[in-house]
């Protein structure tokens, strides 16, 4: 790359060289053209900064505005560089140099009265630029101005016609600095294709190493993903054992102690007929043992549903729903079909219903709630919906309304759950899970 960038410029130097000689031989060979060529523009310009000029004068005497006076303040600035290279191009010609030493005197006056125009105005003296723009001075003197120009246009132009072929010399000059150039940029441009070649040839390498460390990554990724999975899934297994542990010991232990004390009552209650106010405090007794029982079994339900392994799926998602429904004053309804699977996938779609309708009475505000379980050959759909307010999935972290644990058990089980919700229009989950037959 440094070597054509260098290459590059070395050539752009060549080309700066050849045509600064071909800018001399031609200054000196054709002197007089080139400096006709300069007068013509030189005056052209002059012209058209007056011309400027008087626009821009006109429009800040009219509006008072000053950014009228813009092309006013640059034309008048320009004049005198104009006027200084026609000297420069005049020195050696003492005819020419009158006839700008007049050109220069018109320019000057036509330049001092629009000056006091605009100093007067701009001094707020209405009356005395009004006069002085009504006079014929500055007419005058753009029409000295115009004349001055051609005449000594007429005069470059006649110089113009005499050496047409010193110039032949300046093109001929300049193509073969063309030429040089032209073979110089062919040699860059070479050297930066095979230069490039070789980077990309760089990059390519580069970018198979960094595939491959991408690649190390994301298997790194995926293993400590599956760790991750396997971890939760065994903490979920461990989870349900300390609770059908836990479920058992109150159903043996706590069942036992408030059996035996419901007993002891009974007894008691038997023995003291004859005291009334004793007889009212063991019956309100009595009833708070068995609110306690109740406790108790819903405690037990709730840790390791008893009815799932007793009853089946169907009966125990029967009973969920109905005493969810008893509980919040929510409608539920179900529809359940008869299904055949594995106890651990059984209480997966049980956990899954019991989150849901968790989930419905805490945040859905909702007035019915549907139920559904679908057996197809190979496969069992779960569906649980709500008419609540809804939520928007793509805003909701899942963990904040307990999905996160569905999605991992359905997962964990080999499903798939989706999740369906638009803000007041309620919430729909749909489980789909496989189907292992009980031999």
């Amino acid at each position: 790359m440094a070597v054509s960038l260098l290459l590059a410029a070395l050539a752009a130097l060549a080309l700066v060289g050849i045509n600064e000689a071909g800018y001399r031989q031609s200054s000196r060979a054709l002197a007089n053209i080139g400096e006709a060529q300069k007068v013509r523009a030189t005056l052209n310009l002059i012209l058209q900064n007056m011309l400027d000029a008087e626009t821009g004068q006109r429009g800040y005497l009219l509006t008072g505005e000053t950014s009228y006076r813009q092309p006013y303040d640059m034309a008048v600035k320009q004049v005198d560089g104009h006027l200084a290279t026609l000297r420069q191009l005049y020195a050696e010609r003492p005819v020419e140099r009158t006839q700008l030493a007049e050109l220069s005197k018109h320019v000057l006056r036509k330049i001092a009265e629009m000056d006091m125009s605009v100093r007067l105005r701009q001094d707020g003296k209405e009356d005395a630029w009004k006069f002085v723009i009504t006079t014929d001075v500055g007419r005058e003197e753009m029409d000295a101005i115009r004349k001055s120009a051609l005449d000594l246009v007429a005069v470059s132009n006649k110089t113009l016609s005499d050496s047409q072929v010193q110039v032949m010399k300046s093109l001929q000059l300049a193509r073969i600095g063309t030429a040089i150039v032209a073979l110089a940029a062919f040699i860059a441009f070479f050297l930066y294709l095979r230069q490039t070649h070789a980077l990309r040839s760089i990059g390519e390498r580069q970018q198979e190493t960094l595939q491959r460390e991408r690649n190390a990554l994301e298997d790194e990724v995926r293993e400590r993903t599956a760790s991750l999975a396997e971890l939760a899934t065994h903490l979920q297994d461990v989870r349900e054992t300390e609770r059908g542990y836990l479920a058992r010991e109150l159903h043996d232990e706590l069942g036992s102690l408030l059996t035996a004390a419901k007993l002891d009552v009974a007894r008691l209650k038997s023995r003291l007929l004859d005291a009334p106010d004793a007889t009212q405090r063991l019956q309100h007794l009595t009833e708070l043992l068995n609110s306690g029982i109740a406790l108790k079994r819903r405690i037990i339900e709730d840790l390791r549903p008893s009815s799932l392994s007793n009853l089946g799926l169907v009966a125990s998602l029967e009973i969920l729903g109905r005493e969810f429904a008893e509980r919040s004053g929510i409608q539920v309804q179900m529809a359940l079909e008869p299904v055949t699977m594995d106890e651990s996938r059984q209480l997966t779609i049980y956990r899954m219903v019991q989150e849901s309708l968790t989930n419905i009475g805490k945040y859905a505000e909702a007035t019915e709630a549907t139920i559904v379980l679908k057996n197809y050959e190979n496969h069992v759909i779960v569906e649980v919906a709500d008419n609540g307010k809804g939520f928007d999935p793509q805003r909701t972290h899942p963990s904040s309304h307990g999905l996160a644990g569905m999605l991992h058990r359905v997962e964990a089980a080999r499903g798939r759950l989706t999740i369906s919700s638009t803000p007041g229009r309620g919430t729909r989950l749909s489980a789909m899970l496989p189907t292992l037959k009980v031999l």
